[in-house]
């Protein structure tokens, strides 16, 4: 319980007239008196806080940087009006900063023997859980001069999910995909290595696609199409060592790295492969298998949406060793780590070799365009230093992706923003090359 403001400010203007006609005992009790009795009148009329009934409903999960409606619901079953304010906290990263206070706090009337329903919309910042805190209410009595306080635990979960904003690539790289697989009208035929039909020779086909024994056998010539292998196996791996903490632009290379992971395996379940994931630092951080093509994008957004980068050193061996157990046939390994010259040299070189000789591997790193912009600056001297040492750290990432591919495997270094379509595109040059 406690005093309101209004009873403070009555108390001061009653003060006043005493302190200057009466300054005595008699006269602060001559004010204070009345005072203290409609105060106590005005708690008995306030609405006990501690009866009420609280529940939740609303959204359970969101895409990170959209909304989150949650409708709470306070049921009144005293026989005294609630007039209250109602605080509804969350974890601070729940809303973008500064809008904490209006977003959180809500001011509301329930008769007596009814229920109101309010909204709190949360838009979270960071991806992961975020769980509700506690309901704090106050409640008024009708003079406004008291007021009852407590809080309730209404628990509610909202699982905030990576944004996916690669997902505007899609549409261009499936059109590449029918290409491909020979579903759409083009020049010249379908790339792939697995033969799918026979059909009569036209002008400007390749001549070294004519089926001579079908022809033999018919009185037109016939050619062979193809289309890319279906039903292939692709594990994403997910590097949460230390490296994928390093922030790039406004966030960290980690999040860039599941927005790229996300496309591609959008891409390839629509190709008829099968995609699993496996998140690994010094141990199993997130694992994925078996999903059902309609059901895999779903199940690597909820694996992905609590992941955080642990700063450790990832344990390649152990990386390696999962990765074979979770893919033990030839399938596409797609590691998605750091070109740093350290841990590919004293973590990955070492182990490659296991994957190699099974498995086609891929390599994929987020690239720092701050990096870009400091190699071609000039002006003053601090800019040319800069502009060195930006060219220093180029030229040994180049030199560490040269080595990676001297052991037969493909590199992706792009930018946050274009590492997503730069991979697929990748995986659609191995598709078309048969090399799947």
């Amino acid at each position: 319980m406690a005093l309101t403001g209004r009873a403070a400010l009555l108390a001061a203007l009653g003060a006043l007239p005493v302190g200057i006609w009466e300054p005595s005992w008699t006269g602060i009790l001559a004010v204070n008196a009345p005072l203290a009795l409609a105060c106590a009148c005005d708690a008995a009329l306030a609405a006990p806080v501690r009866r009420l009934g609280l529940t939740r409903s609303g959204d359970t999960s969101a895409r990170l940087g959209e909304t989150a409606d949650i409708t709470l619901t306070v049921t009144n079953p005293s026989s005294r009006p609630l007039r209250a304010h109602l605080r509804d906290a969350w974890p601070p990263s729940s809303w973008e900063p500064g809008t904490e206070v209006a977003a959180s706090r809500h001011r509301l009337t329930v008769p007596a023997g009814e229920r109101r329903r309010l909204t709190t919309r949360l838009r979270p910042t960071r991806r992961g859980d975020r769980q509700a805190d506690r309901v704090t209410i106050r409640s008024y009595g009708p003079l406004g001069l008291f007021s009852r306080q407590g809080s309730h635990r209404v628990p509610w979960t909202v699982r905030v999910l990576p944004p996916f904003t690669s997902r505007k690539h899609l549409p261009s790289k499936l059109a590449r995909l029918r290409e491909l697989d020979g579903r759409t009208s083009v020049l010249t035929r379908g790339e792939g290595t697995e033969f799918d039909s026979l059909r009569e020779y036209v002008p400007g086909d390749d001549t070294r696609s004519i089926d001579w024994r079908a022809t033999a056998r018919q009185t037109t010539v016939a050619v062979r199409t193809w289309r890319p292998e279906r039903d292939r196996h692709i594990l994403l791996v997910l590097d949460t060592g230390r490296t994928s903490a390093g922030r790039v632009g406004d966030a960290p290379r980690l999040d860039a790295s599941m927005d790229a992971a996300l496309l591609l395996a959008a891409l390839a379940s629509r190709a008829g492969d099968r995609v699993d994931l496996l998140a690994y630092g010094r141990r199993v951080r997130a694992l994925v298998q078996g999903r059902a093509a309609g059901d895999v994008l779903p199940s690597l957004v909820n694996a992905m949406a609590t992941l955080e980068p642990e700063l450790v050193e990832t344990d390649a061996r152990g990386l390696t060793a999962t990765a074979l157990r979770t893919a033990p046939r030839r399938s596409l390994i797609v590691l998605l780590t750091s070109l740093d010259a350290a841990p590919i040299e004293e973590g990955l070189l070492p182990v490659l070799p296991l994957l190699t000789q099974r498995h086609t591997v891929l390599v994929a790193s987020v690239a720092d365009p701050h990096i870009a912009r400091m190699a071609t600056a000039r002006g003053n001297t601090e800019a040319v230093y800069e502009a060195a040492a930006a060219a220093q750290a180029q030229t040994e990432r180049h030199r560490t992706a040269e080595q990676l591919q001297r052991h037969g495997v493909t590199v992706v270094d792009a930018t946050p923003d274009e590492l997503a379509p730069v991979l697929a595109d990748a995986y659609l040059a191995l598709k078309a090359a048969g090399r799947l």
